[in-house]
């Protein structure tokens, strides 16, 4: 669980990176993005010290998702503000189903690392949704292609979710 949702906070903030890169000229749009990146960052430093911890070996896929992740964000945002947002929309809808299942796994245990992780956990998840509904309220549904373009990224975050966890 850990290394998997280190590589996603990590994708996470490549993502964003790569969006206020392409979107640099447009200051609403910016300020919006770095509240959902320094949340993210956050997340990101919450699992690095936690793989560390525990030693868990972050995925070796670590560099495609430097790249991956950064393209993805750039790629959305030459597609406009809404596609950007479109793009964080698909995103934060697969990681909360994610961080439910992995909550929902940790329901039963009382053990007090399984406790810390699941409040962990439901943080980021609620943190993901605002991430979502921040989109949504700044016209992601609109954007062109939108089913098209949201279920490419949602099978790109699937593809990235199962990968990290093999390794």
């Amino acid at each position: 669980m850990l290394r998997v949702n280190q590589a996603g906070e990590y994708g996470a903030v490549r993502i964003y990176l790569g969006q206020m890169a392409a979107l640099q000229n447009n200051p609403k749009a910016l300020k919006t993005l770095e509240h959902m990146l320094e949340q993210e960052k956050e997340h990101l430093e919450a699992f690095n010290k936690l793989i560390i911890d525990y030693d868990v070996p972050p995925t070796l896929l670590t560099p495609l998702w430097h790249v991956g992740g950064y393209l993805m964000g750039v790629t959305s945002a030459l597609l406009g503000e809404k596609a950007a947002h479109a793009c964080t929309i698909a995103v934060e809808e697969v990681i909360e189903e994610h961080y439910q299942s992995q909550v929902d796994a940790l329901s039963a245990s009382t053990h007090p690392r399984d406790v810390q992780f699941k409040a962990l956990f439901q943080k980021c998840q609620q943190e993901e949704s605002e991430h979502k509904h921040i989109a949504i309220d700044q016209g992601g549904e609109s954007a062109p292609f939108y089913p098209i373009l949201t279920n490419l990224i949602k099978n790109a975050t699937r593809l990235a979710i199962f990968l990290s966890k093999k390794g």
